[in-house]
Formats: structure tokens, C-alpha cells, sequence
């Protein structure tokens, strides 16, 4: 999953504790190589559009310090947070509404180049796709144990504020004491979505509480271990050019502003969740609410880029379960299980054979094994990509205050300049939910060729080979659809040799294709939290406290787990296709170039694009 935070604004429209083993040093990066001679040569811009792109892109990040922070940018507002207010989402949206007409004011479609025109039909794309949600914005949850406020504050603060310099940790201490404005001003929305009938099901409060109390123990507030934010702080303090009086300065200024500014605000955010919680209901589906199937068919669409149904979905669901259990029952009968699939579930379930122990050496094992499979990957690379990125790869534990809550795996796009590498985030704790079957498929997911290939890519791309709002935003159904892509993909560049380590990787296809048939079961077709539980277990190896942390991020994320097998097909169908047409001129390398190289796009322009791909190939 690729785990982007949830600036404020974005979040009013849409609405992974002991310390963790060291994490991998794995982080070189991948080696160059030749792009295929067969490449379609860059198509020529329009300046005047170029510019107009440029401008919409600063006048963006004008209203986003967080997102200025993400691209590497440090300047007047890098101590700041972005609003949390539905004035600021009025802005953000008047800013595109405003750019939208410009945009066709300005520039017929007609007079530009077809590179051009791809670019002036996904800004009309990107736009109305955002306003599709507007209608349903104060149906989103402000705080939850996915995409809450308590946690993400604090996360970015340790995986994205960089302190290079004096300065950057002053900007740092700013941000501590700011989290105090930020978290009243999303208590304040969840308070307004309250009285708009708006609350989470009841369980979700329990993990807010304890991320927000995670967050106010120990160092500086008491006499135990550093807490997580107070240690990332002193860490990039110490390891600043600076002399000591300096340092001390900048830790006592630290430990001032989480004491008297953020403690506080996480205490307003208990009482203000504990109060919800005694109003709560259990009901979960997005069907609670007055304009709930037509909320759930918007965010579908906004997702997968589809227009499939609810019940296209669901079908489309089962079928794929029933094919990866047939693929699954070719495993159980190659190891030689005398049993059922059902009874192969449980056995790969329960058995300890498949996990590593629950312990600091079996934490520190499973990333060793996930170094492993980067290294195997990283030298098949050059065989299946033309372009292949230069940023680093980091393998890192979910952090201990959040990882009761956060999901089983996520990624961090590097910024532009090079100077953080991605971020590959494993959550390990509870190495029971973490089977050693599915490590292999799991990195290959959220690091290479998945998501770390595909964002690193993105964020090196030369100025001008596209405009910025095509650099730097995605869609989940292209962007997930490759990720489960590259899962399989794996097994052509040599991994999963053992067979237990393809039935993880077909566990995880499973997975996603389950996902198809509980998330419209729960917000279509009215299922309960526990009728989805069930359906997983039944159907699935999951291990049972995954498939509960599964089951509650669907419920509080309608439609996005769905897109992922949407967009996964789609990608093998369109190969197959171009592997049938090129037939000895089919070159994967070009093929995948193809695909990551003009950045994130809906599943029918994708299409267009490959179509066009293979047309001049064939020309050439």
C-alpha cells in the first residue's frame, strides 16, 4: 500500500511497544540500465501549457506546507501544518475549479501534441474525480486507527521533517508545538461531522485512545523510555554540526513544546473520542448513511476509475477467489497435504513452521529475509525494465507508538532531490500475523519492483518529461494495480522457488481478491464486521488477527481495497495483448517503461496509452 499522508484538506474531501529491531541497512540503489533502442522518442511540449502546469503546481503547494515537505522543500513554511478546516478545503477546491476553466480557456485540446493532449485530459480528470467526493466530504472519518489525525502528525514528523541545520530543528520544535492547533482544529471537524450523524463504529475509539496515549508516555513526560517522537528528535539533534549549548537549546526547546503544547491537545483528543464512543453505534457500513449507495458507487469509481457496480464487484470477486483456489489446490496437492483446501488454510494458519518467532530475533529474521529478496530482485531487474531508479530503498519497522493501529505493510515515495530514500514500512508487532510464506511477495509489493520501482521513477523523472501534477499524484487503481502486478511478476525474475513461499504469494492475490467480495459485502450488501471476518477465515489462510485488522480498515477506507485487483488485471491484460500483437518485436522492458514512465493515470488512458505504445512499435 502506498501510504501517502492525509493533509487536511484532502481529508475533509475523502473522508502499520518494545522497540523494534534495527532495521535493514539494505538501502543501495539500483544499478543503471541501457534503455531499450526500440523507445519512442520524447514528443515536444507546449511551452505556454508547460508553464500554466508549473504555476498550478506552486499555487498548490502554496496551500500545503506538508506537501511541500514531502517534495523536499524547506522554505518559509517548513515549521508549519496545513489547515484542517472546511474553509481550506473551499480553497483547495476554488483553486481547481479556477485552474479547470483556465485551462480550456486558454488551450483547445485540438491545437496541442497528442503528449500534450494527455496531459490537459488527466488535469480535467484529476479535478472533476477530487469534486466526484466533494458531495460526501463530512461522511469521511477524521480520526481512526487507518488514516487518523493522532497518529499521522507525528509520523511525518519522524519520517518526513529533515533536520539538516539548526533551523530545520527549530522548524521541527514548531511543528510539536502546532500538532496542539492541528489536532483541535480535526477534533473541531469530527465534532461538526457528529452532528451531521457522522461517527465511526464503536470499535475504532479504543485504538485512537491508545495511539494518542502512546504519543504522551514516557520521556519527557515521565521517567520512562524516550518516548517515539522525543527519541526521533534527540536523534537528528545529535547528529547536527552544531556546538553543544546549541543542542541543548534546540532539546529543551523540544521537550517545552511537547510538554506544555502537545500533551495537552492528545488529552483533548482522548476526551473528545471517549465521548464519541459512548454516543457510537456498531452499525459499519457506509450504508448508515442517508446517501450512502450513492456515496459508495462515487468512491468505487473514484478508486478503481471504473464504472463497475457494487454487485459487478462482488462478482467479479468471487470468481477470482474461486480461480486462486484452484491455483492454491494445485500447491496443496504438489506438497503432498492429504486434506481439504480448507484443512491446507488451517495448516498454514496454525502451524509454526510458518512464522518467525514473536520475538526480537524473529523480527530481525524477517528483515533479514526481506533483504534477501532485494537483493535477488535488484540483479533481475535490468531483464524486465529500461529505466530503472537510482534512489535507495530503506526496509524499516512500522514505529512501536503506531503499530498496534497501522496497517501489515506500507510505502513512502522519495522526494525529488534524492535526499530521503523510499520507505518500505513492515509492521511487526505481532510476527503471528506475519507469515514467513508471504515475505518474499510482500516486499516485492511495497519495494521492487512494486511501489519503490514506481514512485522512485516518478521522482526522478527530468524537468519537463511531464508536468508536476503527473509526477506527483497517483491513482490507486493503477498505482495498487501494480503493486499486486509486481507481486507475480516476481515469479518470472526467480523468486518463490520453494512452494510455500508461491502459495504466500497466491495468499496475497487471494487477499485481494477477497477484498472485492467484503468490502462491497459490507457497505452493499449490509454484512456485519464479524460476517466478513468470517467469510476471510473461511476462504483464506489469514491469520486471524490480520484478517480482524483487514476487515477494520475496510469498514473506515470504503472502495480503495477494491481497486487493487481492478487494476492488476487490467495491467496482465493489457501485457497479454501486447505480447499477442508485437509477437518477437514484445519487449518487457519497453512494455513497463511504457507503463510507469508518463506517470499515474485512469485505467482507460493507461489502456489508450499501451494501445498507442503498441501501434508504434509495430510501425517502427
Amino acid at each position: 500500500m502506498k501510504h501517502i499522508l492525509l493533509l487536511a484538506s484532502t481529508a475533509l474531501l475523502a473522508a502499520c511497544a518494545t522497540t523494534p529491531p534495527a532495521a535493514s541497512s539494505a538501502t543501495a540503489p539500483i544499478a543503471e540500465a541501457p534503455v531499450p533502442s526500440a523507445a519512442q522518442p520524447a514528443p515536444a511540449r507546449n511551452a505556454e501549457l508547460a508553464a500554466f502546469f508549473d504555476e498550478y503546481d506552486k499555487a498548490e503547494l502554496a496551500l500545503s506546507p506538508l506537501s511541500k515537505s514531502y517534495r523536499g522543500i524547506k522554505d518559509a513554511d517548513y515549521g508549519k501544518w496545513d489547515e484542517f478546516t472546511d474553509a481550506a478545503a473551499e480553497e483547495n477546491r476554488a483553486l481547481d475549479q479556477r485552474y479547470a476553466a483556465e485551462l480550456q480557456r486558454r488551450f483547445p485540446r485540438e491545437s496541442l501534441s497528442p503528449e500534450d493532449q494527455l496531459s490537459y485530459d488527466l488535469f480535467l480528470y484529476r479535478i472533476a474525480r477530487s469534486d466526484s467526493l466533494w458531495p460526501y466530504r463530512k461522511n469521511g472519518l477524521v480520526f481512526d486507527q487507518m488514516n487518523g489525525a493522532q497518529s499521522e502528525g507525528p509520523a511525518f514528523l519522524i519520517n518526513i521533517h529533515k533536520v539538516d541545520s539548526v533551523s530545520d530543528a527549530e522548524a521541527y520544535v514548531s511543528r510539536i508545538s502546532g500538532v496542539a492547533r492541528y489536532l483541535d482544529q480535526a477534533i473541531a471537524e469530527a465534532q461538526d461531522r457528529e452532528a451531521r450523524g457522522v461517527l465511526a463504529p464503536k470499535w475504532v475509539y479504543p485504538y485512537v485512545v491508545a495511539d494518542s496515549r502512546n504519543l504522551i508516555k514516557g520521556a519527557p513526560f515521565d521517567g520512562g523510555a524516550d518516548n517515539d517522537l522525543w527519541a526521533d528528535f534527540k536523534t537528528k539533534v545529535g547528529k547536527l554540526n552544531a556546538d553543544q549549548a546549541t543542542k541543548d537549546r534546540l532539546l529543551a526547546a523540544g521537550r517545552t513544546a511537547m510538554v506544555r503544547d502537545l500533551k495537552p491537545a492528545y488529552q483533548r483528543v482522548i476526551s473528545a473520542m471517549q465521548a464519541q464512543q459512548a454516543k457510537a453505534g456498531r452499525d459499519d457500513g457506509i450504508w448508515r448513511f442517508p446517501n450512502g449507495a450513492p456515496e459508495y458507487q462515487a468512491r468505487l469509481r473514484y478508486y478503481t476509475t471504473t464504472d463497475l457496480t457494487p454487485d459487478q464487484i462482488h462478482q467479479l470477486g468471487l470468481d477470482q477467489v474461486a480461480r486462486i483456489h484452484r491455483e492454491m489446490t494445485a500447491i496443496k496437492d504438489q506438497v503432498g497435504f492429504k486434506g481439504t483446501l480448507p484443512e491446507f488454510f488451517e495448516h498454514m494458519r496454525t502451524s509454526k513452521q510458518f512464522y518467525y518467532p514473536n520475538t526480537a530475533a524473529g523480527k530481525q529474521m524477517y528483515l533479514d529475509e526481506s533483504a534477501k529478496a532485494q537483493a535477488a530482485v535488484q540483479a533481475a531487474l535490468p531483464r524486465f525494465f529500461g529505466r530503472l531508479p537510482k534512489t535507495p530503498l530503506q526496509i524499516k519497522p512500522v514505529e512501536p507508538f503506531r503499530e498496534k493501529s497501522a496497517g501489515k505493510a506500507f510505502y513512502n515515495d522519495p522526494p525529488p532531490d534524492g535526499s530521503r530514500p523510499g520507505i518500505y514500512y513492515v509492521n511487526l508487532y505481532d510476527m503471528n500475523d506475519m507469515p514467513s510464506t508471504e515475505v518474499e511477495a510482500l516486499f516485492c509489493h511495497e519495494g521492487i519492483p512494486g511501489h519503490h520501482l514506481q514512485g522512485a521513477l516518478l521522482s526522478e523523472l527530468g524537468e519537463g518529461e511531464v508536468p508536476p501534477f503527473r509526477q506527483f499524484s497517483g491513482y490507486t487503481a493503477t498505482d495498487e494495480g501494480w503493486g499486486l502486478y509486481a507481486e507475480k511478476l516476481c515469479k518470472e525474475m526467480g523468486l518463490y522457488n520453494d512452494p510455500y513461499r508461491d502459495f504466500g504469494r497466491l495468499q496475497l492475490e487471494l487477499h485481494r481478491a477477497i477484498r472485492l467480495v467484503v468490502d462491497s459485502g459490507i457497505h452493499h450488501k449490509r454484512w456485519t464486521r464479524e460476517q466478513a471476518i468470517k467469510y476471510v477465515e473461511d476462504n483464506s489462510a489469514d491469520a486471524k488477527g490480520g484478517i480482524v485488522k483487514a476487515i477494520e480498515r475496510y469498514v473506515v477506507y470504503p472502495g480503495q481495497a477494491t481497486a487493487y485487483m481492478v487494476g492488476k488485471l487490467k495491467i496482465e491484460e493489457l501485457r497479454a495483448k501486447a505480447k499477442a500483437e508485437l509477437g518477437t518485436r514484445y519487449d518487457d522492458r519497453q512494455f513497463h517503461d511504457t507503463v510507469l514512465l508518463a506517470g499515474s493515470m485512469p485505467l482507460d488512458l493507461l489502456e489508450k496509452r499501451v494501445n498507442e505504445w503498441i501501434a508504434w512499435t509495430k510501425a517502427s
